[in-house]
């Protein structure tokens, strides 16, 4: 029993979203929501849209010449480096949306999760035109092959995925506990470096970490080294960290600077401007990009001290100024060793910190990988639940059912009838 494959436009209206004039936002108090891509980013938007900053009434909806799409409709950024980050959510209630988004509106024949499951196997970078600005096309969209099953098929599958789903999301909400200890633990043993309760000397940073030289070691174009670069932050603007080996003719000029075990890299440009990571021991020795700029402590000032300094949002708002007005947003490695900060002049308290940031990092490491198994595990059953191998037994165990469902939908759809029935079985 084969799903019929029909285009994308035959489940789902394809919308795209209308001009926000910025006259119109900032209200949030009307009936429709207006969602723009950056709402996408919200906390607790992370599969469905509950929260917005932004709404409209009926009759501003009109004076626009927009309209509200109704709960379910799965909704993806559609223009420029947004595309890139393959966001799709859910709406749960009738809303809008802006000109940079497009959203699809499941038809009467799709469950609404189940087109959401199926959005996320879709790579929306590979729909894209290429270009300056890459954009998506309704027209492009609308042909994309999807499976169909019948909608209690689809009901089967959303029930498993949602189910994994749960999983995930608890073990996110996990992870996202353990990065809020870092910086509570920080200002209960150091106090809020905004305010410098305790009164500690304040210094520049320069005074209290080593020089990292951006020239050594000079390496043969010829020769082959481990190169460390950034794949992306964690939940808590922390450097997820990639390393990959290259020849030294492909490195960038400049990316010469030997990194060690607890070194605080700083990222000093976008996307990931200002998210920081501690360097751990399996990555001793490597070579940081040029995008890093490379803390080391001095002996007797703490590397966790250091590293948690760097997480505070203080640190991020004293860049921002330094960063801000240039045309490419970004911070220089002088922009960081300049910045006067409150150095703590007690060394057994720095000691006692140390151990904490050790012991929390062994244990990110730790839930690091049972977090990875829960995303492959779920990445695996969406591609079974697509090829139809998650629910294969509960098919056949129901195929006469599924057979009369499937006459029913292909009538529905004009499509031509399963071989099954062509043959009377």
């Amino acid at each position: 029993m084969k799903w019929p494959i029909v285009p994308l436009h035959k489940v789902a209206y394809l919308e795209s979203g209308f001009g926000f004039p910025r006259d119109f936002q900032g209200d949030p108090n009307q009936e429709f929501p207006f969602f723009r891509v950056s709402d996408m980013n919200l906390e607790g938007n992370e599969v469905f849209m509950f929260n917005y900053t932004n709404t409209v009434s009926s009759a501003t909806l009109s004076k626009l010449g927009a309209r509200g799409f109704p709960e379910g409709t799965v909704i993806f950024p559609k223009i420029g480096a947004a595309i890139a980050t393959e966001k799709k959510r859910i709406l749960t209630k009738s809303a809008t949306y802006d000109n940079n988004v497009m959203g699809a509106v499941p038809k009467e024949c799709v469950h609404a999760r189940f087109l959401y499951y199926w959005f996320l196997r879709l790579k929306l970078t590979e729909q894209a035109n290429p270009g300056h600005v890459p954009s998506i096309r309704k027209s492009v969209m609308e042909q994309i092959p999807f499976e169909l099953p019948t909608v209690s098929e689809q009901h089967r599958i959303v029930k498993i995925l949602d189910e994994a789903d749960r999983l995930r999301r608890l073990r996110r909400e996990a992870d996202a506990k353990a990065t809020r200890i870092l910086p509570a633990l920080f200002l209960k043993m150091f106090g809020d470096p905004a305010t410098n309760p305790r009164g500690w000397p304040l210094h520049e940073i320069r005074e209290f970490v080593k020089p990292v030289s951006r020239r050594n070691p000079m390496l043969k174009p010829e020769q082959s080294f481990q190169y460390l670069d950034i794949s992306g932050v964690d939940g808590g603007q922390g450097v997820v960290l990639e390393s990959k080996q290259i020849l030294g003719k492909q490195a960038p000029s400049r990316a010469r600077q030997e990194i060690k075990w607890h070194d605080v890299v700083v990222s000093t440009v976008r996307p990931y401007l200002r998210a920081t990571a501690l360097v751990p021991q399996f990555l001793d020795g490597q070579i940081a990009s040029t995008g890093f700029c490379v803390l080391r402590s001095c002996p007797g000032f703490g590397f966790g001290w250091l590293y948690a300094l760097t997480r505070q949002i203080w640190f991020t708002e004293k860049l921002n100024i330094r960063a801000r007005g240039a045309s490419y947003p970004a911070v220089t490695d002088s922009d960081i060793f300049s910045l006067i900060i409150p150095l703590p002049n007690d060394e057994s308290l720095l000691r006692e910190f140390d151990i904490w940031i050790t012991d929390i990092e062994i244990l990110r490491e730790q839930t690091s990988g049972a977090s990875n198994n829960i995303e492959s595990l779920f990445n695996l059953l969406l591609e079974h639940a697509f090829s139809g191998q998650l629910t294969a037994k509960w098919r056949e165990a129901h195929s006469k059912e599924l057979l009369a469902e499937m006459e029913q939908q292909a009538r529905l759809l004009n499509l031509p009838l399963p071989k099954e029935l062509e043959l009377g079985l």
